[in-house]
């Protein structure tokens, strides 16, 4: 793999390459870079690198900045010592963070997830994130939400768009997201992380283990305590209960 660092500070610089030679020591790291207009300037004279880790911010300003000037064709992995930014920009898929101080693990899972997504766009017609996309959403404050998963099958590894996705239900401590066309699969994230992650507009979280699209609901029922049943579009056809608490807020996000 060909890649390049985007890092302002030497003793970051030389850590995260050490830690990058430690786990892929096959790697060819080609550039050691400290500013937008070092990195603009790199990528216009060099063919497109397939990874690139960035420090969001730089001598000369945040470095999103970059994809204003350039087209990156690379996938890349944003540092950064300010979870704000994690926070606003980085529930995009395909796009990985690393908090500093970068661990040993928390680098190698973000590589990991490189080296699969690579597998899959090679193997498909994917493209890569748009970068330009995200600095747009972060300077208009916008929230981005989950727009796909990643599924793990026997032999090889799928895209699940999230817009098939029918409901979510957790059992056993596993997590599993059932499509419309009621196919079922295991997600490796909680249903409270979920419910940060999906667009509320679509998802509610009906109770403590599942989180129901809005087009998957036929109708909801009044039931005693002030409770509601939920009842799912065909073939779902267990009833999911809706606590007194919620039934309010539950009708509202009906309605609106």
């Amino acid at each position: 793999m060909r890649v390049i660092i985007v890092e302002d500070e030497l003793h970051n610089y030389r850590l995260l390459k050490g830690m990058v030679e430690t786990l892929r020591p096959d790697w060819n790291i080609l550039a050691g870079l400290d500013s937008v207009k070092e990195t603009v300037d790199w990528l216009k004279s060099n063919p497109a690198p397939d990874l690139i880790f960035m420090d969001i911010q730089l001598t000369d300003g945040i470095s999103f900045s970059v994809f204003d000037s350039v087209q990156v064709d690379s996938m890349v992995i944003f540092t950064t010592a300010y979870d704000e930014y994690a926070l606003r920009a980085f529930q995009v898929n395909s796009i990985d963070y690393l908090l500093k101080p970068i661990k040993l693990e928390k680098l190698e899972q973000a590589i990991d997830k490189f080296e699969t997504l690579l597998n899959v766009q090679r193997k498909s017609s994917e493209s890569r994130p748009d970068y330009k996309e995200l600095l747009e959403a972060i300077i208009r404050g916008e929230r981005k939400y989950r727009k796909r998963f990643l599924i793990s099958g026997a032999t090889s590894y799928f895209k699940l768009d999230v817009e098939e996705i029918a409901w979510f239900y957790t059992e056993n401590r596993i997590t599993n997201a059932v499509t419309f066309k009621g196919k079922e699969y295991a997600i490796n994230l909680t249903i409270e992380k979920l419910e940060e992650e999906l667009d509320p507009a679509q998802f509610f979280r009906t109770n403590r283990s599942t989180i129901v699209h809005i087009n998957a609901i036929r109708k909801f029922e009044n039931h005693f305590g002030g409770k509601l049943i939920l009842r799912l579009i065909h073939p779902f056809d267990e009833p999911i209960m809706i606590s007194r608490l919620k039934a309010a807020e539950f009708k509202e996000w009906m309605e609106n």
